[in-house]
């Protein structure tokens, strides 16, 4: 890196702070967007830098507003550069009174969550564009992507318009963990809804009659558990993992149980042993559906569904973008390292779309509960990091 540029450490922790007590769940990120653009046109940015695109009204959950994007036009010889974060929290987080406890930042809320995941990487990125406005243009042409729904699926970055963003050279994500982590690739996963059908009879009187979708549901799981086809996995032919997360069915225990629903998950860095491990879900169902019949003969019925949350990708540690991202990293004295994540990152479908993106975090801890952390440090680390990587005039690389 060429040049280093000073960060006003106490205006990065209140803008920190001002972000993660704005309200923003997931598809209600109107006013984290607002209060971005706002800082920015204080700044100097014009409104027509800013725009929407409309993946809220592609995603499974209707939204309020769509991804913003914000545009910087820098030094055309050099390639662009794309920042993103996501905007929305996890429920939890709602209400979170957030304030400095040494060189940590809580929740004074003991029942909330911080939100630092991720309106600490939206304050980071915030921060480089802050800074990249003062150098006048004396920077890479810089695009910032602040996205939605990343906690229900990724929703976002899937449904993004990619060509509001542009062309880009070099891609940077800033989500939860540590600084000197470099998410160079992520696990793909993919959810599946079944619906057990069975008969109803009185479980006293002719329980012969009925066909209980509860036992259809236990000898599945109880076969896939045996054959080390739940939980972790791993096979000659690839590793990964699956969950049976959400079983609801019944409601009287003098009654065979005539309907189950059960929602589960499977995941994998490889995207045919993922796919294997669904096929093993449904052979198993479909399997213990004829296991269980009545007096008459008759058996179950299975309806099985599956959809893909975001597929499985990774990086090469010698892409650009990943050695632009350790080489800032330890500009800081820190020892950067890649690492493969077990869930999925707004990073997979920016793959997805062509955009090969590395993660970095930002200092949150213990995420998703209410005893959520963000330390100091390591967010103004993460400041300085994205503000190397949006202001640098090298190659970078």
């Amino acid at each position: 890196m060429s040049r280093s540029i000073p960060l006003d450490t106490q205006q990065a922790v209140d803008r920190v702070i001002r972000l993660m007590a704005i309200p923003g769940i997931s598809g209600c990120e109107t006013a984290v967007s607002e209060a971005i653009i706002a800082e920015l046109t204080d700044a100097g940015a014009a409104i027509a830098q800013f725009s929407y695109d409309d993946a809220n009204t592609r995603t499974r959950l209707a939204g309020e507003v769509g991804n913003l994007i914000f545009h910087l036009p820098g030094k055309s010889d050099l390639p662009a550069r794309l920042l993103t974060a996501h905007m929305d929290t996890v429920p939890i987080c709602e209400g979170a009174q957030p304030a400095r406890a040494g060189d940590q930042i809580v929740s004074t809320d003991p029942a909330t969550g911080l939100g630092a995941d991720d309106r600490a990487g939206c304050a980071a990125i915030l921060t480089a564009a802050l800074e990249a406005l003062k150098l006048k243009g004396d920077h890479p042409p810089l695009v910032f992507g602040w996205l939605i729904q990343e906690e229900v699926g990724l929703q976002g970055a899937r449904n993004l318009d990619v060509g509001k963003i542009g062309d880009v050279g070099l891609a940077f994500n800033f989500d939860g963990g540590t600084v000197d982590k470099l998410t160079v690739g992520a696990t793909g996963g993919e959810r599946m809804e079944i619906k057990i059908t069975g008969r109803p009879s009185h479980a006293g009187v002719a329980p012969e009659q009925g066909i209980s979708a509860i036992a259809i549901a236990s000898l599945a799981i109880a076969r896939l558990h045996n054959d080390g086809w739940h939980g972790r996995i791993e096979k000659p032919e690839g590793h990964g993992t699956s969950n049976v997360g959400v079983i609801q069915g019944g409601q009287a225990t003098n009654v065979v149980t005539p309907e189950v629903n059960l929602r589960v998950e499977a995941r994998s860095h490889d995207s045919a042993m993922r796919t294997r491990i669904v096929d093993e879900i449904r052979s198993a169902f479909q399997w213990a559906a004829t296991q269980v019949t009545a007096a008459d003969g008759s058996v179950g019925q299975i309806e099985f569904s599956s959809h893909l949350d975001y597929d499985s990708f990774r990086i090469d540690d010698d892409a650009p973008s990943v050695r632009m991202a350790a080489a800032a990293v330890e500009q800081l004295g820190r020892k950067p390292y890649t690492e493969l994540a077990g869930g999925g990152l707004d990073a997979n479908w920016l793959y997805k779309h062509g955009i090969p993106a590395v993660t970095l975090g930002c200092g949150q801890r213990n995420i998703h509960t209410a005893n959520e952390t963000l330390e100091i440090d390591d967010y103004l680390d993460a400041c300085r990091v994205a503000i190397a990587l949006a202001c640098d005039t090298t190659s970078g690389v």
